[in-house]
């Protein structure tokens, strides 16, 4: 799935969430869909951030990536695991946004996105800034990052979808 076809979907599926269900956490330590959708923004705006610091380097980095991430190159996205951040990296995202506000944010990624789309392959793939756990990215490779991001957390959405609708037929038997 391309990288704009990808966040459409995610467009379209935010539509049919009220505010509610948005923000409904199921459990303890899991994000309600809206937080999920808060970090995929926040996420995809880190990955463009580098993209444009690969495309003001001056100066060529020779490091690659790390076994991980060249097995996630390879296959061309993130295998179907859930994947743990260390506790630094894992505050939990906003969970008081609006459906409309959102809606602006996933614009603004496809805005960065459509920017960026002519000109990413014109940058020079040995100017790279050094993610932490797939090592030394490409502003392609950034670039690329975000849709592979977006399409992994489509799982994750199906969960807590699922999650829902079994709490809303639960309340509807009581």
């Amino acid at each position: 799935m391309s990288d704009l076809k990808v966040i459409e979907t995610y467009k379209s599926y935010l539509q049919n969430y009220s505010l509610e269900q948005l923000r409904y956490i199921t459990d303890e330590g899991v994000w309600s869909i809206g937080q999920m959708y808060d970090h995929l923004i926040l996420v995809a705006h880190e990955y463009l951030d580098n993209v444009e610091t690969c495309s003001a380097a001056e100066e060529e980095q020779k490091l690659g990536k790390t076994e991980f991430g060249e097995h996630l190159y390879k296959i061309g996205g993130f295998p179907p695991i859930k994947i743990k951040l260390p506790d630094e990296l894992n505050t939990p995202p906003s969970n008081s946004d609006s459906k409309e506000n959102l809606m602006s944010r996933l614009d603004q990624v496809m805005q960065r996105l459509r920017q960026w789309e002519s000109k990413v392959d014109s940058i020079n793939p040995n100017y790279k800034v050094k993610h932490e756990g797939f090592g030394w990215l490409n502003a392609r490779e950034w670039y690329d990052l975000v849709s592979m991001h977006f399409s992994h957390h489509l799982r994750q959405k199906c969960e807590l979808e699922q999650k829902l609708v079994f709490l809303e037929l639960t309340s509807l038997m009581n």
